[in-house]
């Protein structure tokens, strides 16, 4: 077998993640065009909140009129009163990425939504549901309480009950419905760290202090480009899903009285800081990611060598092995 025979057959999608306020859209946007050639790249959302009509400001998602001519799939697809399903994403994103390809073209996947980066990109499959098996599981849990829940998993699927608490009745619920459902082990659904196709993943991050002090400029920004009237003006459209959003939670708190203009501000300012905790614990546990600083003068130069040796099989990632962890790890 000769030493390239192992390379991907084309060019391989690239992916760009990481915590909030790191510059993932402008990265994107600059791979995009370097990475384009005679058929343009395109780029897939990966954000859960970008995917909704009018929630413009308080997700920073980048206006047409900046978006260089690049063709964008997955933004503003849903209406506020709709609820995100990472099952229908990966659906739709992955139809998305058969287009690119059967185009020619390059997919530049861009998000912080690490449920929905992976469902692009790994093998994760979603069990669907039946209400009638969950209601009487659910019942059951009031019957005869969550411990005969646990130890009937304990039987089916030992390695699925060592991971839910025998007090946590959803997941326990969940679990034993997707047993009746697929006949097979809870864990048997779960997502592994297996590409679906050629891929490589990019994460951006900088120290804690800096990326905090990004975030309070990013916050600063959308008060000024109106993120108080966007709100207001979704305040009566907003499903459950879009009302949790970080930056609209708070200003929702707000317009109801609950809380005055700055309270909010500070809120969304230290909730955007949690949330870009949170992103960089998913991102960081993954080792197939390449981490890159996000101040670095030459960004897109690193990250196109990433990709030029993804594209030719090589590099500390194409055998598997883990890359360097995040500056925040």
């Amino acid at each position: 077998m000769s030493p390239t025979s192992d390379r991907p057959a084309r060019p391989v999608v690239v992916a760009v993640v990481g915590p909030t306020a790191t510059g993932k859209s402008d990265l994107g946007l600059d791979l995009a065009e370097a990475l384009g050639g005679p058929a343009r790249a395109e780029i897939v959302n990966a954000d859960a909140f970008q995917l909704y009509r009018g929630m413009d400001v308080g997700t920073a998602k980048v206006p047409p009129g900046e978006r260089r001519g690049i063709t964008h799939h997955l933004l503003d697809v849903l209406d506020p009163e709709q609820d995100a399903s990472v099952a229908d994403y990966q659906d739709a994103a992955r139809g998305a990425l058969a287009g690119i390809r059967s185009r020619g073209a390059r997919a530049v996947v861009v998000g912080g939504s690490g449920l929905y980066v992976r469902a692009l990109l790994d093998d994760m499959n979603f069990p669907g549901t039946d209400p009638a098996v969950r209601a009487a599981y659910e019942a059951r849990a009031e019957r005869e309480g969550t411990r005969a829940l646990h130890d009937e998993l304990v039987r089916l699927d030992p390695a699925a009950a060592a991971s839910i608490g025998p007090s946590n009745t959803r997941r326990l619920v969940r679990a034993l419905e997707v047993i009746e459902i697929t006949g097979a082990p809870f864990t048997a659904n779960l997502p592994r760290q297996e590409y679906v196709e050629p891929a490589v993943q990019i994460g951006l991050d900088c120290d804690r202090a800096a990326l905090d002090e990004r975030v309070g400029h990013r916050v600063e920004r959308m008060w000024e480009h109106g993120l108080v009237d966007e709100v207001r003006g979704l305040a009566g459209r907003l499903g459950r899903t879009a009302a949790r959003a970080v930056g609209y939670a708070e200003v929702l708190a707000h317009l109801r009285g609950e809380t005055d203009e700055d309270a909010a501000r500070t809120a969304v300012v230290t909730n955007t800081r949690r949330l870009a905790r949170k992103q960089m614990g998913w991102f960081g546990r993954d080792p197939r990611v390449h981490w890159l600083d996000a101040r670095a003068t030459d960004l897109v130069d690193r990250a196109l060598e990433i990709v030029r040796q993804a594209d030719e099989g090589t590099g500390p990632a194409a055998d598997g092995a883990p890359v360097r962890r995040s500056l925040g790890s």
